[in-house]
């Protein structure tokens, strides 16, 4: 396998494409920020993974989904929620527990689902999403819905033994799955080299016959593009696509984290790559947005997260006569 999937040209256009993946990526990063914050205000129970830095990852990726195709997350997870569309009140009353959350404040940040968006869940559990997505684009295949499904793992989760099973169903069965590794270089505190032998992690998926690809994770149009030929082998029936993406993660692997296994000039040198203000910088270059036009998208961003916590937080808690309803199917 190649670098270059066998697809036709893709297109990303920066006078549509380019607006839209900024104003996404912006109110990501606005939402994602402010949690660090409300974890220390004590109004987060238990640990949430931002994912400041890594946004055009699932920008680039959900601007080729429709409402119907599926995605499983991780336990860093709430900006591929909120780039399938999910609501930024919602989802940030479910991450504080409240009632009105996705799952009724049940959830919180590691377990968000949003059945009618696909959203099979955020997941705490390392590399549980894997399976689930790979089962999801199975149902998929059989129905012959012509959906895809995608699913978000990091590198850590690479040496899960599901990840290799699900390589090996997706491609023997042609499955119209895409698997998507956000390579941050950190599972939590150890770095990629020091659990892996062979850090070249596209070598897994080529290894089980699935047609792999790195991709800048730091470059919005590449990751675009990239997602856009995966999709279209899906859903033409090509079966999986494995994309390894090179990002890097700002902020600590959860609130509180000490971080003392990366130095300062690391996380400054990855923030000289940075996906929102990269893509700025060629919209401002290219005539496309004026500088107070970028701007306004920024304080536009700032609102929305406002009017979501301000749901949230005016959010009430559940009672605790609905602790066992909504845990399982009914019939």
């Amino acid at each position: 396998m190649t670098d270059t999937l066998q697809t036709p040209e893709l297109t990303f256009d920066l006078d549509t494409d380019g607006v839209e993946a900024l104003r996404a990526m912006t109110a990501i990063r606005e939402f994602e920020s402010r949690l660090p914050q409300y974890s220390k205000d004590g109004l987060i129970r238990g640990s949430t993974h931002p994912s400041v830095g890594m946004e055009a990852i699932a920008v680039g990726v959900s601007r080729n989904l429709r409402a119907a195709d599926s995605i499983a997350s991780n336990h860093r997870g709430h900006a591929h929620c909120l780039a399938k569309g999910a609501d930024p009140g919602r989802t940030l009353a479910e991450i504080l527990g409240r009632r009105d959350g996705y799952c009724g404040g049940k959830g919180g940040s590691m377990h968000i689902g949003v059945k009618e968006l696909g959203i099979l869940g955020t997941n705490g559990i390392v590399g549980a999403g894997i399976g689930l997505a790979t089962g999801a684009a199975l149902a998929a295949q059989m129905q012959r819905t012509g959906d895809v499904a995608v699913a978000y793992f990091g590198d850590g989760a690479t040496n899960q033994g599901v990840l290799a099973e699900s390589f090996n169903l997706a491609a023997i069965w042609n499955l119209p799955v895409i698997f998507i590794c956000e390579n941050n270089h950190f599972a939590q505190s150890a770095t990629l080299e020091q659990m892996v032998a062979q850090s070249d992690l596209r070598r897994r998926g080529e290894a089980y016959g699935v047609p792999s690809i790195d991709v800048d994770g730091m470059d919005i149009e590449a990751v675009n593009k990239a997602a856009a030929s995966a999709v279209a082998r899906a859903r033409a029936g090509d079966g999986p696509t494995f994309i390894v993406a090179d990002t890097y993660r700002y902020l600590g692997h959860m609130a509180g984290d000490t971080e003392i296994y990366r130095t300062k000039e690391q996380v400054e040198a990855w923030k000289g790559r940075d996906p929102i203000a990269s893509l700025a910088a060629r919209l401002l270059a290219q005539n496309v947005l004026t500088q107070n036009e970028i701007d306004d998208i920024s304080r536009e961003a700032a609102a929305a997260v406002d009017a979501a916590e301000a749901f949230a937080k005016a959010s009430p808690y559940p009672d605790v006569a609905d602790a066992f309803t909504d845990v399982m199917e009914e019939d």
